[in-house]
């Protein structure tokens, strides 16, 4: 039984030590000398794993399907799945089973793991993320089974089809293709238009986030009805994943000699551009990418997905909310306005604090990882690191050359991108006392 009303700990606090322990069990279930082919691995490999899972990121030092036993890769599963809905979400279904008080304070930390206001509804919420992560989870395998299955056997077939499922709906980007080629990820599958689409769906699905969830199966097609997040997030989420592959498609292929149709180009293009909102799968080689095409990842990567969802990044309402403030001030309009509604300046100012942490953590860890590994190149090093703080999982294929504190970067960048840049920050500052005097304004010149 959760007594977290007995416990002095604040909900983001509760959140942020939740993630670290889950990471530490699951680091010591993968120490196991059962869990790894080779029958043991160090410490830090499996604390790599362990965060990279935990924080649904995709990133790995070890192949997942060919140096992880069968119980190696459950226990990966289970931290993906336990990241993807937040260990909340998994703490209070349990005390539900066992018929426990779901107390204020078990709602308060719910509240703040999916990113919601709606106290009165948390419950409600719950029930529907619960459903859905099944429903979902369970039709995307039994699709990609019919692919896996004749390819493996109905065992390893099922058992991909699962994990694949999983993996794509928590935007893990954790992949068992190894039994074909180590790190290939999905790339003998960038023609196969059942797996991208299935892939592409499940991924668009968990990124979107619970709260759009609840805004669909109250008021169905009733846009006008949604909230202003879940109209900003379709919004965007539209024209994240259509520009950036018309983007993709312009920097790999346009005018380029290519043995592909124009609709393999285009499904390629636009299955990185989905998968780079915080997915990690890849149906093209990525060290061959081209240097625009990076970029248009990073942005991706970096923008990410959608609050209380299973993606990572800094959001597509951050973003959107920085751009709209953006076209205002250009436009010199009063206010910044979008569907009829006006954002407030907390909103906007909360933002810019998530946006330029973010990237703070990106140049200093790129500044870090570039100075211990001179032999590799810049770009590698900060899509790389882009990848990590995005919770994404892409690499170009420099995370197995990283030495340890290079590994240790990337750990953080992971866990930093999963909890919450700026509410680690709060839970290490929330307690100290505001200063009873405030110093006086002077204006400054900007621009």
């Amino acid at each position: 039984m959760l007594k977290l009303n007995r416990i002095k700990l604040s909900t983001l606090q509760i959140i942020a030590l939740g993630f670290i322990i889950i990471i530490l069990v699951g680091a010591g279930l993968l120490s196991l000398p059962f869990a790894s082919v080779d029958g043991g691995v160090s410490f830090i490999d499996a604390l790599f794993t362990a965060t990279s899972a935990t924080c649904v990121t995709g990133l790995v030092v070890m192949d997942t399907a060919t140096e992880w036993t069968l119980f190696g890769q459950i226990v990966i599963l289970v931290m993906i799945q336990i990241g993807g809905l937040g260990f909340m979400t998994f703490a209070i279904l349990f005390l539900r089973m066992f018929r426990k008080k779901f107390g204020l304070k078990n709602k308060e930390v719910m509240v703040e793991s999916i990113n919601t206001s709606n106290l009165d509804r948390i419950v409600s919420i719950t029930n529907k993320m619960l459903i859905g992560t099944l429903v979902f989870e369970l039709g995307g395998a039994l699709l990609l089974s019919i692919r896996f299955v004749p390819q493996f056997g109905w065992g390893q077939g099922l058992w991909y089809g699962l994990f694949h499922s999983v993996s794509a709906f928590c935007n893990a980007g954790f992949d068992l293709m190894g039994v074909q080629t180590p790190f290939i990820s999905l790339v003998n599958y960038a023609d196969d238009v059942l797996v991208n689409v299935v892939i592409m769906l499940l991924i668009t699905i968990g990124g979107i986030g619970f709260l759009v969830w609840d805004d669909i199966t109250k008021f169905g097609l009733k846009l006008k009805r949604y909230s202003l997040t879940s109209k900003i997030v379709l919004a965007f989420s539209a024209i994240l994943i259509f520009g950036g592959a018309l983007l993709m498609y312009l920097s790999e292929y346009a005018g380029k000699e290519s043995d592909l149709t124009f609709g393999q180009q285009l499904l390629r293009a636009l299955f990185a551009s989905v998968t780079a909102r915080t997915a990690g799968f890849n149906t093209i080689d990525l060290s061959q990418m081209s240097e625009g095409g990076r970029l248009v990842s990073m942005v991706l990567m970096f923008i990410g997905g959608s609050p209380g969802s299973t993606a990572g990044g800094i959001k597509t309402t951050t973003f959107a909310v920085i751009f709209i403030y953006t076209f205002a001030g250009v436009s010199h309009k009063q206010s910044a306005d979008v569907f009829g509604r006006r954002i407030p300046e907390g909103a906007f100012k909360r933002a810019v604090y998530v946006f330029f942490t973010n990237i703070l953590l990106v140049v200093t860890g790129t500044f870090i990882i570039s100075c211990l590994n001179p032999d590799i190149r810049f770009s590698s090093v900060l899509f790389e690191c882009f990848s990590a703080i995005g919770t994404v999982g892409l690499t170009v294929g420099i995370t197995t050359q990283l030495d340890l504190v290079s590994r240790i970067v990337l750990i953080l960048l992971m866990y930093l991108g999963r909890v919450g840049s700026i509410s680690f920050a709060t839970v290490l500052f929330e307690k100290r006392a505001r200063p009873a005097v405030v110093n006086p304004k002077e204006r400054i010149t900007i621009g």
